[in-house]
C-alpha cells in the first residue's frame, strides 16, 4: 500500500480543474499544528478535526469592519481556502493532539502552499455533521490566527468555543419584510411533527423518530366540517428543522393575503447523519418511503382536516427535495394526486450532472476526451469540477456528504455494512455493477419506461417538474432527458424549462422571490378543488 504522502501526491497530480498540482517530495518539512482543548467544563472531546487556511490577502479582502473572525470553506469557490483533516478518538484538555496538514488536505498538502502569510481556524466537528451543513450545534472552534506557511514550529491552536444551537425560528435577512411581521402569528398556527415509525425502528432496532412542521391554513376549525388539501414539502441537501421558517413565513403570509390557496402544508425533514433519505425505501437507511405512506400520512389525515383522498394529496420539493417528491409520486402513485418537483437530482442516470453512468468505462471525473466534468456553474463559467467536490468531500469525512449520499440511498450494502461506493474517489472510475443496482432500482427514467403500461392508469399527469436552462448543477439535462422518455411513452406531463434561471432564482420573479411557489400552489387547488371560485388575490 501507498504511505499516506504517497497518496496524497497521486490525488493532486490528478489534474483538478483549478488546484495547482505540486508532487510532494522528500524535503518538504510537514506542517503539524498541534490543537488543545480549553473549553470551559470540558475536558474531553472527539470527532473530526479540520484546520482550515486562507491567503491573508483574500481573508482580509472580505473581513467585516477590518478584522478577520472565521475562515471557512465556500462550496462555490471550493479551492479559496485550504482544509486538512484528521479523525481524533480522544482529544483530552491539557494535552492535545498534533495534526499533519499534509496527510488528508485539500486541494493541497499545506506543505505545498506558496509561501506567505495565511489565516487559520480549527474546528472540531463533533458529530460529524459538516459534510452536510457546516459548522453546527456542538462543534469546537478556535480563534484565527495568522501565521506564515510554511514553517516550522507553528504557535498551538486552542478550541475555545462551543458552537450553541441555531435558532430553528431565525430567518434569512433577505426575507421580505412583510414575511417577517407576519412570523409570530404564522407560529401560532404551526404544529410540530414528531413520530416513531414502527417500520423504521424495527430496521434500526431503536426508536427512529419522522420529524418535521405543520402549518394550518388561516380560518382552520379543528371542530369544523371543512377539509382542506395538503402539500407535503420537503427540503433540499444542507436542510433540516432548522430551515423551515422562511417556508412558514412565507406560505403563510401568502395564504394570509390571498396570494396562496388556503391548504395545510406538511413540512418533512428528510436529513440524516448520512446525508438525505430522499423518501426511498432503501437497504442502507431503511424504509422511509412505507413509513410516510403507511405510517405517517395515516396518522396525520386522523390527527387533522385533511382531504384524504388522491386528489388532495400533493408533493413540492426542490433540488434533493425535488427528487424526493418526485420518487414518491412515481413511486406511490395511487396516494398522491401530483408532484411539483423543482430542479431535482437526477432522474435519468444517462445524464447525473452532465456523466453519462451507463457508457462503457464510464467515469465520472473525466470525459472520455480527458476533460473534467464540471459541477457547478455561474453566469455560463464554471467554478467547480465533480472531481473537486468529491475529494473535498472525501476531507471532510467519509459520510454525510452529497456523493455519500447519493450511495446511502442508492447503493447496494457491502460486507461492510456500509453502501458499495458508486466511483472510485481517487480516480472517478465508475463501478458498472453498482450502476446496474441504481438503474434498476431507483432511475426513474427507467422506471417509467419499463413499468408504463401499469403506471399509466395512476400516473399520467401527475409530473409537474420545473428548472432552470441554467441551472448551477446541471439538472436541466437529466430533466430534458426525462422529458423525452415521457413524450415517447405519448405520456402527459408538465416539464417547464426556465429560460436563464438557475437552481437558486428558480423561484423569483421581480422582487417576489416566493412568484413560482404561488404560481404552483393555485395549480394544485385547481386539481383539488376543481369547480371551486376561488381566485388569486391581487398583489398587495
Amino acid at each position: 500500500m501507498l504511505s499516506h504522502r504517497s497518496k496524497l501526491a497521486v490525488l493532486l497530480c490528478l489534474g483538478l480543474a483549478t488546484a495547482t498540482c505540486v508532487a510532494a517530495d522528500q524535503t518538504s518539512v510537514a506542517q503539524r499544528f498541534h490543537v488543545d482543548l480549553a473549553v470551559a467544563g470540558t475536558d474531553v472531546a472527539s470527532g473530526r478535526l479540520l484546520v482550515f487556511a486562507e491567503p491573508a490577502k483574500d481573508a482580509e479582502a472580505g473581513a467585516k469592519n477590518g478584522k478577520v473572525q472565521e475562515v471557512d470553506l465556500d462550496p462555490l469557490q471550493p479551492d479559496k481556502v485550504n482544509v486538512a483533516a484528521r479523525e481524533v478518538n480522544r482529544l483530552v484538555a491539557g494535552q492535545g493532539v498534533d495534526i499533519d496538514a499534509d496527510q488528508q488536505a485539500y486541494p493541497a498538502a499545506f506543505s505545498k502552499l506558496a509561501p506567505g502569510d495565511y489565516y487559520v481556524q480549527a474546528v472540531l466537528d463533533s458529530n460529524h455533521s459538516y459534510n452536510y451543513g457546516g459548522r453546527g450545534e456542538g462543534d469546537l472552534v478556535s480563534g484565527v490566527v495568522k501565521v506564515h506557511l510554511p514553517a516550522t514550529g507553528l504557535p498551538p491552536i486552542k478550541l475555545a468555543t462551543r458552537l450553541p444551537a441555531a435558532d430553528p425560528w431565525a430567518l434569512s435577512p433577505s426575507i421580505n419584510p412583510a414575511a417577517r411581521e407576519a412570523m409570530p402569528e404564522a407560529r401560532k398556527h404551526v404544529q410540530t411533527i414528531d413520530f416513531v415509525s414502527p417500520a423504521l425502528s424495527a430496521f434500526w432496532g431503536r426508536p427512529i423518530h419522522m420529524r418535521g412542521l405543520v402549518l394550518l391554513p388561516p380560518g382552520y376549525d379543528a371542530k369544523g366540517s371543512a377539509t382542506y388539501p395538503v402539500v407535503y414539502y420537503t427540503h433540499g441537501f444542507g436542510g433540516g428543522m432548522d430551515h423551515f421558517a422562511g417556508v412558514v413565513a412565507n406560505t403563510w403570509l401568502a395564504m394570509s393575503n390571498g396570494q396562496m390557496p388556503p391548504m395545510i402544508w406538511v413540512l418533512l425533514d428528510e436529513s440524516l447523519p448520512t446525508g438525505t433519505h430522499e423518501f426511498v425505501d432503501s437497504v442502507n437507511n431503511g424504509p422511509w418511503g412505507k413509513a410516510l405512506t403507511e405510517e405517517l400520512i395515516p396518522q396525520l389525515e386522523s390527527s387533522y382536516r385533511m382531504d384524504a383522498k388522491v386528489s388532495g394529496r400533493f408533493l413540492n420539493g426542490h433540488s434533493s427535495g425535488g427528487w424526493a417528491t418526485l420518487w414518491l409520486q412515481t413511486r406511490y402513485p395511487k396516494i398522491f394526486g401530483g408532484t411539483w418537483s423543482t430542479s431535482p437530482d437526477p432522474s435519468d442516470f444517462h445524464d447525473f450532472t452532465g456523466v453519462d453512468l451507463y457508457a462503457t468505462h464510464a467515469n465520472v471525473y473525466r470525459n472520455a476526451a480527458g476533460a473534467a466534468y464540471p459541477l457547478v456553474r455561474d453566469q455560463g463559467k464554471v467554478i467547480a469540477s465533480f472531481q473537486q467536490y468529491a475529494q473535498l468531500e472525501r476531507v471532510f469525512g467519509s459520510y454525510g456528504g452529497q456523493m455519500a449520499s447519493f450511495e446511502w440511498v442508492f447503493s447496494p450494502r457491502g460486507a461492510d455494512g456500509r453502501p458499495l461506493a458508486m466511483f472510485d474517489r481517487d480516480t472517478g472510475d465508475v463501478n458498472a455493477n453498482v450502476v446496474d443496482y441504481w438503474r434498476d432500482h431507483y432511475d426513474i427514467a427507467h422506471r417509467l419506461q419499463a413499468q408504463w403500461p401499469q403506471l399509466a392508469p395512476d400516473l399520467d399527469g401527475k409530473i409537474h417538474l420545473i428548472v432552470g436552462t441554467a441551472d448551477t448543477f446541471y439538472l436541466d439535462g437529466s430533466a430534458h432527458r426525462l422529458k423525452a422518455v415521457l413524450d415517447g411513452l405519448h405520456a402527459q406531463s408538465d416539464i417547464r424549462f426556465l429560460p436563464n434561471k438557475t437552481h437558486f432564482d428558480l423561484y423569483a420573479v421581480g422582487a417576489d422571490r416566493t412568484a413560482l411557489l404561488k404560481q404552483i400552489a393555485w395549480e394544485m387547488y385547481a386539481v383539488a378543488r376543481p369547480q371551486s371560485n376561488l381566485k388569486r388575490a391581487a398583489a398587495p
